[in-house]
């Protein structure tokens, strides 16, 4: 497992989709699920996901999964260029430190599936002691950019629970 030991409590890990339309009811979000499953595959605990509407609300909730303490919160959706696509705007007051390697290398990954890769503002770094990323809104984007994390999720989480080996 990457993300913890097996002899170690597994790390909480919280996920926050924006999507007005997932929170009215009018779609069904896949992106949860996936996210989930990659999260319990490497030694998360990841309680049900929030969904929330698009814009001020995802700060508003990011603010609240931040005070449970989880080591991880991974986003999904707002990322793109429609007016309420506010995700990054929301997620950068709340990083201490960027990591824009990592959301390099997501969008990198992303643009061998699609183009329109390229058009993802998401960020990532650290709140705390918390690794915040913003991952795009559909399925597909979703399993490239996890597949990016799935090496160095386990050494994110060492470092900010204060390992200094490389």
């Amino acid at each position: 497992m990457s993300g913890c030991e097996p002899s170690a409590e597994p790390r909480k890990a919280a996920i926050l989709i924006a999507s007005t339309r997932a929170a009215t009811g009018v779609y069904e979000d896949r992106t949860a699920p996936v996210i989930r499953d990659w999260l319990l595959e490497h030694g998360f605990e990841a309680d049900n996901s929030v969904v929330v509407p698009d814009g001020e609300p995802v700060g508003a909730a990011l603010r609240a999964l931040l005070l449970t303490g989880p080591r991880v919160i991974v986003t999904s959706g707002g990322t793109g260029l429609s007016a309420d696509d506010l995700t990054p705007e929301m997620t950068l007051p709340l990083l201490e430190r960027q990591l824009p390697g990592v959301m390099e290398a997501i969008r990198a990954a992303g643009m061998a599936s699609t183009p329109h890769a390229a058009l993802s503002r998401g960020h990532a770094g650290t709140a705390g002691h918390t690794f915040i990323v913003n991952l795009p809104g559909s399925p597909r984007g979703v399993m490239d950019a996890l597949g990016v994390l799935d090496p160095i999720i386990g050494h994110i989480c060492d470092q900010l629970e204060g390992s200094h080996a490389h």
